[in-house]
């Protein structure tokens, strides 16, 4: 091996770039600085501006139904991913592979149902109670 080719002379186009890169970072934010406008408005100074005067906190209240559809969401989006690459493997796996991805699936199928009963994937009001408070409420109105 020649010994001209220690990893110090190899440092060199490392350093050149890390330059280019730091002078162009520099010229693009002095332009940015030198350029850019400025303005003092009432508005323009408030978080969030978009033209528009905010009207109050931007922090919401989210019920625990969203966190729950959330996790399960990140829970089947993991899941796919196992799938896919099971499919990816289906010729090298053989049955056990087969059978062992049936019951992969079976379980998804048993936490579905599960978390059906429980109500975990209702996203709305129950139709239902609404149905029935509308009937009381229309009786109510033909009685009067």
């Amino acid at each position: 091996m020649n010994s001209s080719n220690t990893p110090d002379t190899l440092l060199w186009p490392f350093l050149v770039y890390g330059f280019f890169v730091l002078a162009l970072l520099t010229l693009i934010i002095s332009l940015s600085y030198f350029l850019g406008q400025r303005h003092k408005n009432k508005a323009s100074i408030q978080p969030y501006e978009s033209g528009i005067l905010s009207t109050g906190s931007a922090r919401l209240r989210f019920s625990a139904q969203f966190y729950l559809v959330a996790m399960i969401f990140v829970i089947f989006d993991i899941e796919v991913v196992f799938i896919v690459l099971w499919a990816l493997a289906f010729n090298e796996l053989g049955w056990t592979g087969y059978l062992s991805i049936c019951v992969f699936i079976g379980l998804l199928v048993a936490v579905l149902i599960y978390e059906w009963s429980i109500g975990a994937l209702d996203f709305g009001p129950n139709g239902k109670k609404i149905l029935r408070a509308y009937h009381k409420f229309t009786l109510k109105k033909t009685e009067l």
